[in-house]
């Protein structure tokens, strides 16, 4: 029988080795084939492939069931190589093909039926009926077991354990245990080489093939309606639903453990054991393992009854060793609430009573050499504090903690000082009985539709919205959806968006309501009193980091629930479905009288809000809009409150730590460690398996343990502008009573000719649009305005996260340092610095910088007219209104007042030295993205133009590029190109600014003429096309003379972007800190939401079961890769900064200090860039992307082999070489002779 074996093994091996002895383009390009057939033959011959590589697979298990009766192993899946469906080709809107049906027979293994195009083979055809005759006599054997073991147990053999899993093995006629071992062993090692070559056939990398990608929403929605079951008390609905997901075969595939763990921790609160018997019982139908959670609800349920027997205990924890897992992992790995943990420990201590978990601190982790030496060479390091007593941070913590437990925070409106009008009074009293009877309708109408949910569905327990809708208290779903008909702009708002925003609200509570009932709130009151001892200035020095800190003392206060709960995110679907289903309650309940505001109309209940259609470009979309009657009434209220969900808010403590890629940021609100479209899940996915984010983490903790103030006497100036007409020329939004007049006219007025209706038309569409523009400003600069009075007596924190690409961000979106120039105006550090020596100069040196002028002046000259305007420098401080007014004629003019006022208050001062200056000065790059694509492509010509190379001046490479520029338009003119005539004196730096900063990020001709024609309509109204054209090739021109490296590093991206997808793979890298990235712009394919007000079409692109967008793919991989590299030198800068005390917080390229450390920042800004392209960027991409593209089951690669790659050595320029190398690697790898010292990220 072994000799069988080894033959078919042979047969197997040599086909694994004609794969192997491939080259790894060719390789690619059979990935390519899988994909993207490119011909029937192409097509049949890799069918032809997997129907062999399945025959084989069949004949082993044939061989060996015909010795052993039915052994159960943990196999390694075969993925076939299917010619269409969803798996490999993805949809473009309706024209789907046809996808994968999933069928689930009675053992509970999940068999795949591809729809293929071929015609099955005769083998293929003969494979089938194998297997169909396999499972009956399988199932028949087991029988045939059963009934012997039931009449005579079988005796166990020496060394082996029995599980109530496993049928037994051993009878009369058996194989030895070292015959079972060998046949195991070929097993594996067949499954492992199939499996290797068949994942060159997947269409998405690893990530693909995670259970919460595959099942996507549907799994997501199963779990959140049985989290929301739970959380209401609904038990009986939970359980119900469950059993009816399980019983249907075609709905048990979109269960996991997780769902069935749901119900598990339920009976374990009521102490049920038979109930969680049961459950594995229905684990075991569904062919699934118990993990983790599973033992850990049993355990707990067994510490919850004091009757429990230690035998059940004992067999429990046996089950659990016998499935790989260990005690210590579940104290480690498991989510605890309330006291889970304390009733496991328990249950374990009953048998092991002197039990301790152990914590697996990872000390010493492994750091990139970037950041080795900040996180292993402390001695040096002096963190700073925060400027206040420990007391003060643990009050700061209670009003936060309140804040966030009511959800929102209501304000004053800075249009409040207004002075009161009869009409205005009259309004307010009007639209407050309004508000009130509103109130009342709606919450009327919520009741009634939950009595009818309730008593719906109550056999088939199908999702539906009623246990979403018991989620808070009537009230609260009432004033969410009042608070946002009060937001409603005049221009009404997409269905769309409306919808998704009122399911976030209610997500939001949820969440925090989770968290109480959860009993996290004390615990963490706790954690942070004690945490407040790092940031203290009135407490001892730590050589610790926040995250540190934060993680050392949950080990301390281990007991009790943890602080990361592990709810479940709600998909977007369900949160757009909860949200479009508030806003049909709006639209059909809430009414006025149509006379309110004049009698002379006819009495009648008209609707407040309108469901209606409108066109975005080509696409008709719902649109919610409110009647003119509430506009009117709201614009003549002038609203003296304004009212913002708790998170839109600054902090007023210091945030937690991120620890985690789940928690940090806010107390008790959500927040996402990366931001993302709503709905795209591969970038948590990613995060989840990184090993290593501590730099990142780190760096985000730094930028939002910075305290921030408001600056008084510059935000009174603007609120006094923004109330009185406001100032086009300062940037603040008029009122709307300056907004143009919408002409009124009728369209059947035979007085009008055709040319003037149509002229009409115009002007009315051209002043509608003025007015919402005016609108949207005009309420953005209210929101701003009204929080940052609202925050003018306090201190406050700014949280961040990041997006996909590394940049980071304030998680407050409406009021932050990264706003516009008013309100970088009005915020200061809390913290104040002495000035020291050269803090003056530095102050004068940035006002010059914030003016625009002095550009290609050196500093010293830049100090020098600084200087010389002094006496229009203290103007500006004293008489901002009503003196000379030079500060308004900057770039920048509410910072020039800003720091015109500090340079004041220093020169002043008795020692300008010792002045304690609030005041945050910059440093900005100088066009950061091509400095960083110069040091790539060591680009001396373009390292100069950039400041990176030493130089008597600074260098300003928009004035260069527009000198250049402006050279060969003469040139063309005096050889008479009339258009090149036609531009003469138009070429300046300004003009040529934008599109220089956007060719380095990606932008294509067509992009820049666009960019051109904005700037041009006003100047050659009749050349627009042919001048946008002319100077877009001018500058494209300029810019490669300029930066040879550059483009052709661009185009190597681009193409390589355009390859990869192609082959069916999305872009991915890792960042120089550890960052993993992947482009998340896939096919889009249409999905449509039957919600109760109309049905919705969602377009998603994001999609990673869809083909990637090859166009998106290859456009964004080269902006995107360099922001990347970006955030990580920002990111290094912060870590060196906080290690030697500076206070420093980042704009993306722009880095702010005291005017005292500004030296010490440059210092590490500069070292640190220099560091992070003193690494081997491009050839650690090369390697990083051909090793998990072409050999994608690769764990591991020699370490030699992947120095010399990063060392370019000349040996292996070769690619017979490379190909020679990498074959090694396979053979190795396959013999188990890899070395395991350096591992490949597996995406």
């Amino acid at each position: 029988m072994e000799d069988v074996i080894q033959q078919f093994s042979n047969l197997l091996w040599f086909t694994a080795v004609f794969v192997f002895t491939e080259t790894p383009v060719q390789l690619q390009r059979r990935n390519v084939s899988f994909v993207i057939p490119k011909s029937e033959d192409t097509k049949k011959r890799v069918l032809e492939q997997s129907q062999l590589l399945d025959v084989l697979e069949a004949r082993i298990q044939q061989l060996q069931s015909d010795v052993v009766l039915d052994v159960k192993h943990a196999k390694v899946q075969f993925v076939k190589a299917p010619s269409s469906g969803r798996g490999v080709s993805s949809s473009r809107g309706p024209k789907s093909t046809p996808q994968e049906k999933t069928d689930i027979p009675k053992t509970g293994k999940t068999v795949a039926k591809g729809a293929s195009k071929s015609q099955p083979s005769r083998w293929m055809e003969k494979l089938t009926e194998e297997k169909k005759n396999k499972l009956k006599r399988q199932q028949h054997l087991q029988q045939k077991v059963q009934k012997t073991f039931k009449e005579k147990p079988t005796a166990k053999s020496k060394g082996s354990k029995s599980s109530s899993k496993m049928l037994p093995c051993t009878t009369q006629k058996t194989i030895s245990t070292k015959e079972l071992a060998k046949i195991e062993e070929l097993e594996k090692r067949l499954s492992q080489q199939v499996s290797q070559w068949a994942s060159s056939s997947k269409p998405e990398h690893p990530q693909a093939g995670s259970e919460r990608t595959a099942c996507g929403d549907i799994q997501l929605s199963i779990r959140s309606y049985l989290e929301a079951c739970v959380f209401v008390g609904d038990i009986d609905r939970a359980n119900n639903f469950l059993l009816s997901q399980h019983r249907v075969l075609s709905r048990r595939k979109h269960l996991n453990t997780d769902v069935y763990n749901i119900m598990m921790r339920v009976w374990a609160k009521k102490g049920t054991l038979n109930q969680i018997g049961r459950m594995f019982i229905l684990l075991e139908e569904a062919g699934l393992k118990p993990n983790l959670g599973s033992y850990c609800a049993a355990l707990e349920c067994m510490g919850r009854s004091d009757s429990c027997s230690p035998k059940v205990i004992t067999r429990c924890l046996s089950q659990m060793e016998e499935d790989g897992l260990s005690v210590d992992d579940l104290f480690s790995q498991c989510v605890f609430r309330q006291d889970e943990r304390d009733m496991v420990l328990k249950a374990i201590r009953v048998i092991h009573p002197n039990y301790q978990p152990h914590h697996n601190m990872t000390t010493n982790q492994c750091y990139s050499s970037l950041i080795q030496d900040f996180y292993t060479k402390r001695a040096d390091h002096r963190y700073p504090k925060l400027d206040f007593t420990q007391a003060e941070l643990q009050e700061r913590f209670k009003h936060q903690l309140s804040m966030e437990q009511a959800c929102t925070v209501t304000i004053d409106s800075v249009e409040a000082a207004k002075p009161v009008t009869e009409n205005m009074a009259k309004m307010r009293e009007l639209l407050a009985e309004q508000w009130a009877q509103w109130q009342k309708v709606l919450l009327q109408a919520l009741r009634e539709n939950k009595i009818i949910m309730a008593n719906t569905n109550t056999k088939d327990y199908k999702l539906n919205l009623y246990p979403y809708l018991c989620l808070l208290e009537d009230k609260e779903y009432v004033d969410i959806m009042i608070q946002s008909v009060a937001n409603l702009p005049p221009s009404g708002e997409s269905l769309k968006i409306l919808g998704g925003d009122l399911g976030n609200r209610v997500y939001t509570k949820y969440s925090v309501k989770q968290k109480h009932q959860n009993q996290t709130v004390e615990k963490l009151a706790n954690i942070y009193s004690a945490y407040t001892e790092l940031l203290a200035k009135d407490t001892k020095e730590y050589d610790v980091l926040p995250r540190e800190q934060w993680c050392n003392l949950e080990m301390e206060q281990s007991s009790g629930p943890m602080l990361q709960g592990g709810e479940t995110t709600w998909p977007y679907v369900l949160t757009l479905e909860l949200g479009t289903f508030l806003v049909d309650l709006m639209v059909k309940n809430l009414k006025i009288n149509s006379d309110i505001l004049n009698p002379a109309y006819d009495r009648k209940l008209i609707p407040i809000l309108y469901h209606m259609y409108t066109f975005r470009s080509t696409r008709q979309i719902g649109f919610i809009k409110p009647h003119p009657i509430l506009t009117q009434m709201q614009q003549e209220t002038m609203e003296t409150k304004l009212t913002f969900d708790s998170y839109m808010m600054p902090m007023l403590c210091p945030p937690v730590p991120w620890t985690s890629v789940k928690f940090g940021a806010y107390l008790l609100t959500p927040a996402k460690l990366m931001r993302s479209m709503d709905g795209a899940t591969q970038h948590d996915l990613l995060l989840e398996k990184c090993q290593n984010l501590h730099p990142v983490l780190d760096s985000l903790n730094q930028l939002g343990n910075c305290a921030w103030r408001i600056n008084k006497p510059v935000l009174d100036i603007i609120i006094s502008i923004f109330n009185d007409r406001g100032s086009d020329k300062l940037d603040i939004p008029p009122p709307m009573s300056e907004a143009p007049k919408i002409p009124h006219f009728n369209l059947h007025d035979p007085n009008y000719t055709a040319s003037e209706k149509a002229h009409l038309k115009r002007e009315v569409i051209t002043a509608k649009k003025k007015c919402s523009e005016m609108h949207s400003l005009r309420m953005d600069a209210l929101y701003k305005l009204s929080i940052a009075n609202h925050m003018r007596d306090e201190i406050f924190w700014f949280p961040h996260n990041m997006d996909f690409r590394g940049r980071t961000y304030p998680c407050p979106p409406y009021f932050n340092h990264l706003g516009s120039d008013v309100t970088r105006a009005i915020l200061v550090f809390a913290e104040g610095k002495p000035l020291g020596p050269k803090g003056l100069d530095w102050l004068k040196i940035h006002l010059v910088n914030l003016t625009g002028l002095k550009k290609r002046s050196s500093l010293q000259g830049r100090l020098e007219y600084a200087n010389s305007i002094m006496e229009d420098i203290l103007d500006s401080a004293d008489n901002p209104l009503n003196g000379k007014k030079w500060w308004m004629d900057a770039d920048e003019p509410w910072q020039a007042l800003a720091c015109c006022m500090e340079i004041a208050n220093t020169v002043r001062s008795p020692d300008p030295t010792q002045f304690i200056s609030h005041f945050p000065v910059h440093q900005d790059g100088s066009c950061n993205g091509l400095q960083h694509y110069a040091a790539l492509g060591r680009d001396v010509i373009g390292a100069t133009s950039v400041n990176l190379m030493p130089c008597d001046l600074p260098q300003d490479v928009y004035s260069g590029v527009a000198q250049q520029v402006e050279e060969l338009r003469a040139q063309d003119a005096a050889n008479g190109l009339k258009i090149a005539q036609v531009l003469e004196g138009f070429i300046s730096r300004k003009v040529v600014k934008q599109t220089v900063m956007t060719v380095v990020y990606g932008v294509t001709r067509y992009g820049g003429r666009c960019e051109y024609t904005s700037i041009i309509v006003f100047f050659f109204q009749e050349h627009i096309w042919d001048a946008s054209h002319y100077l877009v090739r001018l500058v494209f021109s300029g810019l490669k003379e300029m930066f040879t490296g550059t483009r052709e590093i661009q185009d190597w991206l681009t193409e390589s972007a355009r390859l990869i997808s192609k082959s069916g793979h999305t872009v991915e890298w890792v960042t120089p800190l550890g960052l993993p990235i992947v482009q998340p712009y896939h096919r889009t394919r249409n999905q449509v939401l039957k919600s109760t007000i109309q049905h919705i079409n969602l377009q998603i692109s994001h999609d990673s079961k869809e083909r990637p967008d090859t166009v998106k793919q290859k456009n964004a991989f080269p902006p995107n890769f360099i922001h990347s590299l970006d955030s990580t030198h920002m990111m290094l800068t912060a870590l060196h900064c906080y290690s030697a005390g500076l206070t420093f917080v980042s704009v993306h390229d722009c880095f702010w200090t005291h005017a005292l450390t500004v030296d010490t920042m440059n210092k590490v800004c500069r070292e640190q860039f220099v560091a992070l392209h003193s690494q081997p960027i491009l050839q650690e991409l090369y390697m990083f992307t051909f090793f998990t593209l072409c050999y994608p089951h690769l764990q591991s690669v020699p370490l030699f082999l992947f120095e010399l790659f990063l060392l370019n050595k000349p040996a292996l320029q070769s690619v017979s070489v490379c190909v020679f190398m990498l074959h090694c690697v396979i053979f190795m790898d396959f013999y188990g002779m890899v070395d395991k010292r350096y591992h490949i990220p597996n995406m």
